[in-house]
Parts: C-alpha cells; sequence; structure tokens
C-alpha cells in the first residue's frame, strides 16, 4: 500500500497484486496481454482510441474466446477529444419467432427458477440471441476511428493464423465448460484436442476463424448481417434447432444514444443508458451515499461496508422494478437519477441495523397482473444468485492524447456462449437468450426484437469537463455494483488506480452479504450484529480494468481477477527540423 493514503485503509488489509503503466500518447487496458497490445499497435501507427478499442475487441475473440465473439453482445461508452459523448448500445435481440413460452421451465422458485428443459436457453442453438457486436464495432469504427477495418483486424488475424498461447485462465475455463463444449464437435476439435482442454502454454491455432476475419476485412460487416457468413450460421443454427434467420440478422440495428449522466462530489459520471442498468443504478446509488461522509468512515470499516450494503440493495430493488428495455417498457431514468429521489430511498438506511428486503428473486408472484407491465424482474440465473457467477464477459478502456477514450465491455454472455460453432467458419455464437426469463407474462419474458436487461458499467467520469478516469468490469450481476465501488475508492478514499481496481469487493441482492478477503475478523463480527448475513468468497464480479489521467500522463490499472494488462505509450516522434551531420 502506498502510505499517502488515508490511514482509514488499515481496516482492511491487501496488498495490490499487479503493477500500472502509464503513458503519455495513449493508454490500453484489456483483459488479455494481447488484446491490449493490438489495440496499443494501433495507437503507435497513429490510430486513435476507437481504432485501438476495436483493434483490440477484435483480438480479444480469438485470445479470449469465452468471454467475447464477434457473434455476441456489448455496448460502448465513448468520449470524443471535443468533449461529445456518445452510446452504442449493440446488445443482442430476440429472434422474430421467439415467442414468451418457448422454454419450459423446471421450477417457479429458486434454486432451479432459470433452469429448462434440455437446458435449451443455456446451450445449443435456442440459446442464441441475434447478435450485435459486428456491427457496433464496424459502426463505432466508421464514424469515430481513423483506420480502416482492414487495418484494425491485422492483430486479430494474425493472432489466429500464427497461434498465441493459452493462458492457465483459458484453460481453467474450457475445464469447467468442457463436458458442453464435447457435445459440439467443431468447438470440441479446438478447444479439447484429444479429449482433454488445452493445457496452459499450449499453442492455440484458429486456422478457419483466421479466414473468416480475412474475408471481414474485405467486405465488412455485410459479411454477417445479410452476407454468406451470416447464410451459413442461419443455416447451421436452423438445421440445430435454433430460431435465427437470415432476415433477423438483416433487420437488427444498434442503438445509438446519448449515456445517462449524473454528479457526484463535484464529479460528472457518464455511463450506459438502458437497458443496461449500470448506468441508472450507479449514479443513484452515488446519490444515495453523497450525504454520508464516506471517506470518514474509511474503507473496510463496519460503517463502511454497512453503508455500501444498504446502497446496494436500494440499487437492485429499484433495478428489478424499473429497468429494462426502453423499447418495451418505460425507465424512468430522470426520476431514479434526481438527487430527489435519492434523498427520498436514502431514508430506507438505518445505520445501526440491516434493513430486510424483498428481493423478488424468490418467487415469480404472476398472479400480480400489473407486474406485466413493470420493467423486468431481471431475475438472474440461479449460479448469480448463490454466489458462484463466473465473469464471462470482457471489458476494455482505451485512451490517446487528443483526449479521445471509449470504456466498453462485450460478451457472448456463458463462457464460449452457446457452446455452437458454425462449421468452417471458428466463429462462436453467443447464448445471451439466457438472460431471459424464461416464465411467460413477465415484462423480461421472451418477445421477439427485444433486448435483454444487462449490468455492464463502461463510464467515464469528469471534473470541469475533462476526464479523471474511465473504467469497466466484468461479472455479470456483479458489474455495476463493482463499478460503484472503484468510483467510491477513487473519490473518497483517496486510492491509487491499481489499489481502486483490486480493493475487496462486496455484493448483496439483500439476503446475503458476499465478501471477498481482507476484512478484519471484529468488523465482520460487527457486521453480523447488525443483522447481515455474511458470505466470504475469493471473488466478486471480474477482472476490472482503469484508465487515470492525471496532467498529460496517464495511468492504467488491471486488476488480479483476470489476465488484464495496460499498455501505455509514451515517446513520440523526432523534433522536426533536425539537421544531420555530413
Amino acid at each position: 500500500m502506498h502510505n499517502r493514503h488515508w490511514q482509514a485503509l488499515a481496516a482492511s488489509h491487501f496488498e495490490v497484486e499487479k503493477q500500472p503503466a502509464t503513458g503519455v500518447r495513449g493508454m490500453v487496458v484489456t483483459n488479455h496481454p494481447l488484446g491490449s497490445a493490438a489495440g496499443a499497435q494501433m495507437l503507435a501507427g497513429g490510430g486513435n482510441a476507437i481504432d485501438a478499442a476495436i483493434a483490440a475487441l477484435f483480438a480479444l475473440t480469438v485470445v479470449e474466446p469465452m468471454m467475447v465473439g464477434i457473434f455476441g453482445a456489448g455496448m460502448s461508452t465513448i468520449r470524443l477529444a471535443n468533449g461529445e459523448h456518445h452510446f452504442i448500445n449493440n446488445y443482442a435481440t430476440a429472434p422474430a419467432t421467439a415467442t414468451p413460452d418457448m422454454y419450459r421451465p423446471i421450477a417457479d422458485t429458486w434454486p432451479d427458477y432459470q433452469v429448462v428443459e434440455g437446458r435449451e436457453n443455456e446451450v445449443g442453438a435456442l440459446a442464441i440471441g441475434v447478435p450485435g457486436t459486428l456491427k457496433g464495432w464496424c459502426e463505432a469504427l466508421n464514424a469515430y476511428g481513423s483506420l480502416s477495418l482492414d487495418d484494425v483486424l491485422q492483430p486479430a488475424i494474425r493472432y489466429a493464423r500464427r497461434g498465441y498461447r493459452a493462458t492457465q485462465y483459458l484453460h481453467e475455463l474450457i475445464s469447467k465448460e468442457a463436458a458442453d463444449i464435447a457435445l459440439f464437435e467443431d468447438t470440441a476439435r479446438l478447444y479439447l484436442p484429444g479429449g482433454r482442454p488445452l493445457a496452459p502454454g499450449a499453442r492455440v491455432v484458429q486456422s478457419d476463424y483466421a479466414s473468416t476475419l480475412e474475408t471481414l476485412a474485405q467486405e465488412g460487416p455485410e459479411l454477417l448481417y445479410g452476407g454468406a457468413l451470416g447464410q451459413a450460421a442461419a443455416d447451421h443454427i436452423q438445421a440445430t434447432g435454433g430460431l435465427i434467420t437470415t432476415s433477423d440478422l438483416a433487420a437488427f440495428s444498434t442503438v445509438h444514444t446519448q449515456p445517462v449522466r449524473g454528479t457526484y462530489r463535484g464529479h460528472d459520471i457518464i455511463g450506459p443508458a438502458p437497458p443496461s442498468a449500470g448506468g441508472v443504478h450507479i449514479v443513484q446509488m452515488l446519490n444515495v451515499i453523497e450525504a454520508f461522509d464516506v471517506r470518514g468512515m474509511g474503507f473496510g470499516t463496519t460503517q463502511g461496508i454497512h453503508l455500501l450494503a444498504e446502497t446496494l440493495k436500494i440499487g437492485f430493488e429499484d433495478r428489478r422494478i424499473h429497468t429494462g428495455d426502453p423499447a418495451f417498457v418505460e425507465v424512468p431514468v430522470a426520476m431514479l437519477t434526481s438527487k430527489e429521489y435519492a434523498e427520498e430511498k436514502r431514508h430506507l438506511i438505518d445505520m445501526q441495523s440491516a434493513r430486510e428486503v424483498d428481493t423478488g428473486y424468490s418467487n415469480t408472484a404472476r398472479s400480480n397482473t400489473a407486474r406485466s407491465n413493470m420493467a423486468p424482474s431481471n431475475a438472474a440465473p440461479s449460479n448469480m444468485a448463490h454466489g458462484a457467477e463466473t465473469p464471462h464477459t470482457t471489458t476494455l478502456t482505451t485512451a490517446d492524447a487528443d483526449g479521445n477514450i471509449v470504456a466498453a465491455t462485450h460478451t457472448l454472455h456463458s463462457a464460449f456462449g452457446s457452446k455452437v460453432m458454425v462449421p468452417g467458419t471458428g466463429m462462436l455464437l453467443n447464448n445471451t437468450m439466457n438472460i431471459f426469463d424464461p416464465h411467460p407474462g413477465l415484462a423480461n419474458s421472451v418477445a421477439p426484437g427485444k433486448r435483454m436487461t444487462s449490468s455492464m458499467s463502461p463510464v467515464i467520469v469528469e471534473r470541469d469537463g475533462k476526464p479523471v478516469f474511465a473504467l469497466g468490469s466484468v461479472g455479470g450481476t456483479r458489474i455495476f455494483p463493482s463499478v460503484f465501488q472503484a468510483i467510491v475508492n477513487i473519490i473518497d478514499h483517496g486510492m491509487s488506480p491499481q489499489e481502486a481496481v483490486e480493493a475487496p469487493r462486496l455484493w448483496t441482492l439483500g439476503e446475503e452479504v458476499e465478501l471477498e478477503a481482507g476484512m478484519h475478523d471484529d468488523v465482520l463480527a460487527a457486521l453480523k450484529s447488525r443483522g447481515h448475513r455474511l458470505a466470504p468468497l475469493n471473488i466478486i464480479g471480474g477482472g476490472m480494468g482503469m484508465i487515470h489521467f492525471g496532467g498529460q500522463c496517464m495511468t492504467g490499472a488491471s486488476c488480479w481477477r483476470a489476465d488484464g494488462t495496460p499498455i501505455g505509450i509514451g515517446g513520440g516522434m523526432a523534433r522536426p527540423g533536425i539537421r544531420f551531420a555530413v
């Protein structure tokens, strides 16, 4: 720990495991070193932060294939050098022939609420949603980048054609998903050679995918949204029992809108708009705690943890009630992000006692006919509700010296998505239909063309119109609570970027408070005395990355929860007008 930081940090013992990077000409932070290298290559070659982000994302589809793909979903918060902000939502949608009763749930209560017969919403062709990543990435590059699609694809093509070394992280996730991967011949051939998971250090060559990317570089996103790649994907999905057609692909459109904005202690918080819960509820929760002396309470103290836990309960209650796809439900963004509403909700917090809440995750209560007009219940899969969620997502942050910034989070949903790979293409397909509530009659039930609600939270924080830091995280429903806590770590607790992303986290829906290791035993005992039921975990959420801006220098930080690596660009061109001696 750095001694310059405030003394209350002593209440929670943690040592940072990674080191930050610095740069003056640019910074790229992704959850894989080769992803960061791809983005850095664009910056080094004169590209901007948008070029770097898209190059890194394409590279991550190769080296972090369990997390992200061109047949996936996600969103990006973008700041341009002129100070403009943009939000691109390229989350997946349900196919046109999808219906609310297309799945057969095995239970109406937890822990099996999200499980359906044959696991059809989780594994296989019927779990696949209409993808948005490729279209969103190409639109961002075309609108705000400076390099060509061919340029930004080259690192990904090289990694796929020449291969890369499998990390321990990749090996562990293949091992965890091996039984499902084995059901799909093309996927198993690559990730279970000889019937065994790729070993750490094994060279992973993806020749078919390299060819797909090379064709994409020449033909553009129409290759998928109306071209041969889309035809191959639709044919395979239809042949194996799925719904997606070439018409679904051709009809898909992204949503370009303004980000959600709020303020916290003189800072501007700029994040994703609905159907993401991230921007709305991060702003809401910051508004709630703004009236408390968070810094005086200290990090990792009984008071500090209690306040965060009680605030998360408020955020999750309103997420369940209000947040959904604004094309289908009315989301009261202005109300949820207002200081007046925060004042009203703040009265729910008793600083001496934990509040019991109805999380809405224990039963469906479908007899309430008004429920169908409300925003989604957003019932999470059972592994989320019971503390075993794996971070099946990737996140990145990029910045250049001109002031362009990208914070982006993208996913296949589960590790390796549906596990389906289109033969001859190397392209893995998502399982985003698993995010829907499989029970009909609810606002988060399946509907044609509907987008799933997400907790993705790519956020940019500014002060007086200048960027202070940008960040994102992975981990399903634990994403926006994790980003919320990192913002508090920087603004209230004065942590360094590295400390802020690595600091122990907590999470709660209201039933139990999950805590990462590092809290004092006497703090835990005091929390229990206030009525909190505690659940110690090794990891909450997943890999987080951040870029912090100080003067002309940028600091990039990645946490220990993934293979994250920051790469900064320094140096520069030669001084003009140099005369060489003869």
